[in-house]
């Protein structure tokens, strides 16, 4: 079994996947998505979204680092994986799953689910651009406005020649409403020889071992189950107990350290608040602690809410 990090733009920049990847074993993470339009990007838009780049393309604990491509057209696609190869990426991802609007508007991310052809084009352009021993991955839904074509899909991706496919299984339009229907991941798995990952609707242990017998993979990708429980690869290869809640504190005093040292203050306070938003899934003292800085806009305002729960921690 593989524990993936999902890409999710907007959440899982460097900072937190250095610090999920320093409390878990994750085998593989994926940035978010770098996005291609008409031109070859230059090093440094690479750079700020994998700044890994820098170090091997692994985060600070070692856990190897895909960058992630979005975008609808084969060529720029395919120029932009060689730019990210050129600059030390082990690997690339695409992108067919995101359901954001101002994505999809411009036949990007999940949009592509409806043009079988183009994903074949896309996926073929932009392995023959990467050597053949590093990886090429795609990200896929079950569909668009409905859950199918995602066999004929699948397929030509695997025919366009990646090496593996990650499948949230819900399509567009279920956006992350319960519940994912992973046997029909299931039928994707009999289909390709190449390895699928499952993806969607992991909250615990249980939900992964029902996830992998249901679709028939061996492979998990955790997205917003990892927030909402920052241990849970732990707690699915080794069975540990969740953090609890004074550890979880500790946890976002390091980020918000992070956060600051990095100097990405002025998107602190909605990142911590988005953050506490997932863990209140699962941790009731989450809810109190985001209704106290709900309304807070400065750094070390929250912070020093954050300390006081931790009165033995110096900010």
């Amino acid at each position: 079994m593989r524990l993936i990090l999902a890409p999710m733009e907007g959440v899982l920049d460097h900072l937190m996947r250095d610090l999920l990847t320093r409390l878990n074993p994750y085998d593989l993470c994926v940035t978010e998505f770098v996005r291609v339009v008409d031109m070859c990007l230059p090093a440094r838009v690479f750079h700020r979204l994998c700044p890994e780049l820098h170090h091997g393309c692994k985060t600070p604990s070692g856990t190897p680092v895909r960058i992630q491509l979005l975008g609808q057209d084969a060529n720029w696609l395919a120029e932009n994986a060689a730019q990210a190869i050129n600059l030390g990426a082990g690997g690339i991802d695409l992108n067919f799953g995101c359901p954001a609007k101002t994505v999809n508007k411009h036949r990007g991310g999940a949009a592509l689910l409806a043009d079988s052809e183009q994903l074949y084009r896309i996926g073929r352009a932009v392995r023959a651009a990467v050597p053949a021993h590093l990886p090429v991955s795609a990200k896929i839904r079950l569909g668009l406005e409905q859950r199918d074509r995602y066999l004929e899909n699948s397929r030509a991706l695997a025919e366009a020649g990646i090496t593996e496919l990650a499948v949230h299984a819900r399509s567009k339009k279920d956006g992350y409403r319960p519940p994912a229907y992973w046997p029909l991941v299931a039928e994707i798995r009999q289909q390709l020889t190449i390895p699928v990952i499952v993806n969607g609707e992991i909250w615990n242990a249980a939900h992964a071992l029902q996830a992998q017998a249901e679709s028939q993979c061996s492979d998990i990708m955790l997205g917003r189950g990892a927030l909402a429980l920052p241990n849970l690869a732990d707690i699915i290869k080794t069975g540990t107990a969740p953090l609890p809640w004074n550890e979880v504190i500790d946890l976002l005093l390091d980020y918000s350290a992070l956060e600051v040292e990095g100097n990405k203050a002025v998107y602190y306070p909605n990142r911590i608040k988005q953050w506490l938003n997932y863990l209140k899934l699962q941790y009731p003292e989450a809810q109190e602690l985001f209704t106290t800085i709900r309304t807070l806009k400065h750094t070390e305002e929250i912070r020093r809410e954050l300390a006081q729960q931790a009165p033995l921690r110096e900010l």
